[in-house]
């Protein structure tokens, strides 16, 4: 092996690996939502807002940091993420209250924003052709995968010491992350141009306000309307602004506009269920956080084999109709747990389910990854990888907003009734491959 090849592989690990542990955050809250619940006394509501804090600063600002990468250079701003991230982490390993977990949650995402963005950017500057569609089957990978073994890791620490170690192991691996950095990862590129702060502004703002308005417990309609216009006056500027952070022609392909939609309804499917699935492990079947976590394996391992097969598969198959079929998969996987009850078990009500889950998802998240990042021209990439970033964000975010205003209107059966609307989603997405992804993938072919 060469040295050029060594420095190759080195920069590949620095990328999925800040990849990975920023996905990790994102799931290794759900093991741990009954002992926060219990230790920081927080309501239902509250503790979907430990996720959403994050998520919607990560979707939020993601498009300004995928910016910033363009101008300042990604590897400086990629630095700045792994910085922000660490000392976020260290913030909600010492939280006491609900407001300051929230806050330190969000804080943490600001990180997050910093390194999606440029880390996939990153990954693209340094492969091509056949080579980046590996890379990025890697990528999609990690993204399963990361969420996955979070709600391991987080069961583990919340049964067996506290669940604050689980946030406070980003710090050393933050640290680790710089060092190799800043030795392996050549200085970036920068350009000319401005930030859009007003996009930003409006975009985060809009965001902020759609979700509240779903799952708040007051101000829903102003909420609302704050939303509507925020979002509105954020499109506008998109349109008018000479360097636009979300261009708005990226849009107007239509296998790139079909894989943002279903990416959306998939993530809120998902979300939900790796939000709500540990819970009623530990309330309906008495599994302690850790068994919770490690109830996940048939997802985790299977998603982990499937998703190394990814490349071969895709060009068997093409990469709409491949994510077809596991779109597929997920739906089944899903409308299985939604007849989940005590009386099944985990292997019936929940393991076997998973297994399906974990193919379905294996197969999903490259194909949609590629395909939001389809026929762009090298100056485009950033921008349609921070919308794939986006998107993956805000529609987990938004899916489980939805799923908690719902099942909040029941009395009971509420796991099942969230696992419908999220079957719901995956049927949506699927019409959106087949109607959309797949006809815009055979005209550009």
């Amino acid at each position: 092996m060469t040295k050029d090849k060594k420095s190759f592989d080195i920069i590949l690990l620095i990328i999925l690996l800040s990849y990975f542990m920023i996905l990790l955050d994102n799931s290794i809250i759900f093991t741990g939502t009954i002992k926060i619940s219990q230790n920081l006394h927080l309501n239902q509501t509250e503790l979907s807002w430990v996720t959403n804090a994050y998520s919607l600063t990560f979707g939020g600002f993601l498009l300004f940091g995928g910016r910033a990468g363009d101008i300042f250079g990604r590897k400086f701003i990629f630095q700045i993420g792994l910085f922000i991230f660490g000392l976020g982490s260290l913030l909600v390993s010492i939280s006491q209250s609900a407001t300051f977990i929230i806050l330190s949650r969000a804080f943490q995402g600001i990180g997050s924003s910093f390194l999606a963005p440029t880390s996939l950017a990153l990954l693209m500057d340094n492969y091509k052709g056949h080579a980046r569609t590996k890379a990025v089957s890697y990528y999609g990978a990690t993204a399963g995968i990361g969420a996955s073994i979070g709600l391991v890791i987080g069961g583990f620490f919340a049964s067996l010491l506290s669940w604050r170690y689980g946030f406070f192991i980003n710090i050393p691996i933050s640290i680790i992350m710089l060092i190799l950095s800043q030795k392996y990862l050549a200085k970036s590129e920068t350009n000319t141009g401005s930030i859009d702060y007003i996009g930003t502004i409006t975009s985060l703002i809009g965001m902020i306000a759609l979700v509240y308005s779903i799952d708040g417990e007051s101000y829903r309609l102003i909420s609302f309307i704050i939303a509507v216009i925020s979002l509105a006056i954020f499109i506008y500027q998109e349109y008018i602004c000479k360097n636009p952070m979300m261009p708005l022609h990226l849009f107007k392909n239509g296998e790139r506009l079909g894989a943002y939609v279903a990416r959306f309804l998939f993530l809120g499917a998902m979300l939900s269920f790796w939000f709500l699935t540990p819970q009623i492990m530990q309330t309906e079947l008495h599994f302690t956080p850790l068994m919770a976590g490690i109830g996940f394996f048939p997802l985790t391992i299977v998603n982990f084999f499937v998703a190394m097969k990814v490349a071969k598969l895709t060009l068997r198959f093409g990469n709409g109709r491949l994510l077809a079929i596991g779109l597929s998969i997920t739906l089944v996987g899903m409308l299985l747990v939604s007849f989940f009850s005590s009386h099944l078990g985990y292997f019936i009500g929940i393991a076997i389910p998973m297994v399906l889950l974990g193919i379905g998802q294996g197969l999903s998240l490259s194909p949609l990854t590629i395909a939001g990042i389809a026929h762009t021209e090298a100056e485009e990439a950033g921008a349609a990888s921070d919308i794939v970033n986006t998107v993956h964000q805000i529609g987990g975010s938004v899916g489980l907003s939805i799923i908690i205003a719902i099942t909040g209107l029941f009395s009971h059966n509420t796991y099942n009734i969230g696992m419908l609307i999220g079957t719901g989603f995956l049927f949506i997405a699927l019409m959106f491959t087949i109607f959309l992804i797949i006809p815009s993938e055979k005209k550009s072919a």
